[in-house]
């Protein structure tokens, strides 16, 4: 009597997963250290205020920090952390240095780097899930990391490299079937930036093959609870009213109509086309030819897409900065990109 045995995962199988996401992440990181690494050197500090509150806030200075950034604390801690042993290093090899803010930018710059790279890993993956070749996917992630954003947003002390990280992860989940990566953004949502309120909506539609309404719920509950509960331990801390929340955010619904009129002007047309640069013009030539060739890339795009990209012109209209914002669509901006290369017989031919 033959007895069966208990299935095992494939180690092999496995393995060469990880070997993949090795490589794309190893491809990341080639992709934005230099351009980065050059802008974290040379920036001017002097002139934005962003940076240097986020700085402050990574030294645990949260008075004077503007309300519209001082609750985004996950990347400042993980810097301040960073940068410790940073110091260290800094106190021996350039000691005129230690006492400054270089071994805290440098720790902002390691720290959105890896993120970036970990969102350009999470973007390979959901465009193979589309139907995209390896080639076409990783042409995709050096289309999206050589946004001139991805390398402002990995040289300099800001926090958009984890909000990235979340709406690629938002828009992986549903295709992947992946409830951690759903619970992932969920928890880290609600702390990396305000707005994500405004992606809730679409996760609780589209959400659902990954986690159901009610399991979402529960997270985002837990996630919410999480960011009150460092809300509350600022604000105790400085002395801020609670209530000071609410008019920050009404405030913003003031940017709508100067953003509207930035949209539709000369300027704000250039400052989409910079998002993605010339990598537009993949999307262009997608669109050329029959009705039935664009339906082949557009269709699994799908409402899933279009929904998003609505989120995305809700971020951008509130926050009266297109090109940032707009970089957001980046998961459905790499996915089209890659479809659109997989697709096109002009691509995929090979040379006789």
């Amino acid at each position: 009597m033959a007895f069966s045995t208990p299935s095992m995962p494939d180690v092999s199988f496995l393995t060469s997963r990880w070997r993949r996401w090795l490589l794309v992440y190893l491809l990341a990181l080639g992709v934005l250290a230099g351009p980065a690494y050059t802008m974290y050197v040379h920036y001017d500090f002097s002139h934005s205020l962003d940076t240097r509150s986020y700085l402050s806030m990574a030294r645990g200075e949260f008075e004077g920090v503007s309300i519209t950034r001082r609750y985004r604390v996950l990347v400042p801690a993980a810097a301040a952390v960073v940068a410790w042993p940073l110091e260290q290093a800094y106190a021996r090899v350039w000691p005129q240095r230690a006492t400054s803010d270089w071994p805290l930018r440098l720790a902002f710059y390691i720290v959105n780097m890896a993120l970036l790279a970990a969102t350009g890993v999470v973007l390979f993956e959901t465009c193979r899930l589309y139907g995209a070749t390896p080639a076409a996917a990783a042409l995709a992630v050096v289309a999206v990391l050589c946004s001139r954003w991805a390398v402002y947003t990995a040289g300099l002390p800001l926090v958009d490299s984890l909000y990235l990280l979340v709406f690629a992860l938002a828009f992986y989940a549903p295709r992947a079937g992946s409830g951690v990566a759903l619970v992932a953004v969920l928890v880290l949502g609600p702390q990396a930036k305000e707005s994500f309120v405004f992606l809730v909506p679409w996760l609780l539609l589209f959400g659902r093959p990954a986690l159901g309404w009610a399991r979402q719920l529960g997270w985002l509950v837990l996630g919410g609870a999480l960011t009150m509960g460092v809300r509350y331990w600022i604000d105790a801390r400085i002395g801020a009213p609670p209530a000071e929340s609410v008019s920050n955010a009404l405030d913003h619904v003031h940017n709508i109509t100067y953003s509207l009129r930035r949209l539709f002007s000369v300027k704000g047309a250039g400052e989409i086309f910079s998002i993605f640069g010339f990598f537009w013009l993949a999307l262009l030539a997608g669109w050329r030819g029959s009705s039935t060739a664009r339906w082949q890339w557009l269709q699994p795009v799908g409402w899933a897409g279009a929904g998003l990209g609505a989120v995305v012109v809700v971020h951008m209209l509130l926050s009266g900065d297109l090109g940032r914002m707009g970089y957001l669509g980046a998961p459905v901006f790499a996915v089209a990109f890659s479809l659109v290369l997989t697709q096109k017989p002009w691509l995929t031919q090979q040379a006789s």
